[in-house]
């Protein structure tokens, strides 16, 4: 495949994707209204459109939670990936449920007033200067602004326009999105309920976040070199046939080590497309294929079979005492280098 941008389109596991997605949402939705709100304990009664406003309010949050962790649970568990690929449509998904969550607000406490609702949600943020009483809307106003911001540009169109890095960059956006829910949602709550466990439970959903993000920083920086050239990696063993293992040479730089068999190549874990993660992907036809859009290249030089023509860094590998070790230093895209055969590898 080329570099030239092409649009992706669905195929039969996006639309089963988004179709687990929309049940998912359908039924938190309900078991919220049905179960979850009188377990609360709320100061004073609510009526039906406050319940649903709570029901999609919190159900952002989740999904927002659920989103940030997928990325730290695909490397610390392979088993993960499968829910990796189409992050992005849960993303946008979860766009949508945070601005209907933001229409019945509007819609409840702004329907009668002589302003436009947003000014009139505007104007009337007072106490900020205060923990109770504080103006949490404009705490979720300004969470749905991000949301939207990377919900349109979600698209490869823009992934392909900015490049990797910027597009990247640009969505790094969904954490401060995510800590300003998690304030907008947990000061809320405590401020209309008189059971604590709900809050809590908002809270800890943001500490699982933030350890599962350390669990997977610590494993890949558990880098030990045999001398300042190479880097132990691991077992041949350790490599599922046809998959990858990825090994961190540094902060920025990340090296997929594929095995075919009893043959083990390493390559840039960065595809040429777009900077996908090469390492989640698997051989396909005798070819290293990127998740994200197919992208394929030969696991001993990095080069895309004919007739296209993308190149990526291959590394030179070692095997000693039965581990193999990568050099540091990166060959120039599209260098051949011999693959380490292991004719003692297992499916293990």
């Amino acid at each position: 495949m080329s570099v030239k941008y092409v649009p992706v389109q669905w195929n039969k596991n996006k639309w089963g994707y988004d179709a687990v997605l929309i049940v998912l949402v359908v039924l938190y939705i309900v078991i919220f209204i049905r179960v979850g709100t009188p377990a609360a304990e709320l100061a004073r009664p609510l009526d039906n459109a406050i319940l649903r406003m709570r029901a999609f309010g919190t159900c952002a949050l989740w999904m927002l939670t659920f989103i940030l962790c997928i990325g730290p649970l695909a490397r610390l568990d392979k088993r993960f990936l499968p829910v990796l690929y189409n992050r992005r449509h849960l993303g946008v998904l979860t766009s949508v449920v945070a601005f209907t969550h933001a229409m019945y607000v509007l819609g409840w406490y702004f329907s009668f007033t002589p302003q436009p609702q947003l000014t009139a949600l505007l104007s009337s943020a007072t106490g900020l200067g205060q923990i109770l009483g504080f103006p949490v809307e404009l705490l979720g106003l300004l969470a749905l602004f991000l949301l939207a911001i990377l919900s349109a540009t979600s698209h490869d169109f823009w992934l392909s326009f900015l490049s990797a890095p910027v597009w990247k960059t640009l969505h790094l956006l969904i954490y401060p999105a995510y800590a300003l829910v998690v304030a907008h949602v947990a000061l809320g709550y405590f401020q209309d309920s008189r059971n604590p466990a709900f809050g809590a439970l908002f809270i800890s959903s943001a500490l699982i976040v933030a350890g599962l993000h350390l669990a997977a920083l610590i494993k890949e920086r558990k880098v030990n070199a045999s001398d300042i050239d190479w880097v132990k990696a691991c077992r041949p063993d350790d490599i599922p046939d046809k998959r990858a293992a990825i090994v961190s040479l540094s902060k920025d730089e990340r090296v997929a080590i594929f095995r075919s068999g009893t043959s083990f190549s390493a390559v840039s874990n960065a595809c040429a497309h777009q900077g996908g993660p090469l390492g989640e992907g698997k051989i396909v036809y005798g070819c290293v294929t990127c998740p994200w859009h197919g992208f394929s290249y030969k696991a001993r030089n990095g080069r895309s079979p004919a007739p296209f023509t993308e190149m990526i860094p291959t590394y030179n590998m070692k095997l000693e005492n039965g581990v193999l070790y990568i050099d540091r230093k990166a060959n120039q895209p599209g260098t051949d280098v011999e693959p380490i055969i292991y004719e003692g590898a297992t499916d293990g």
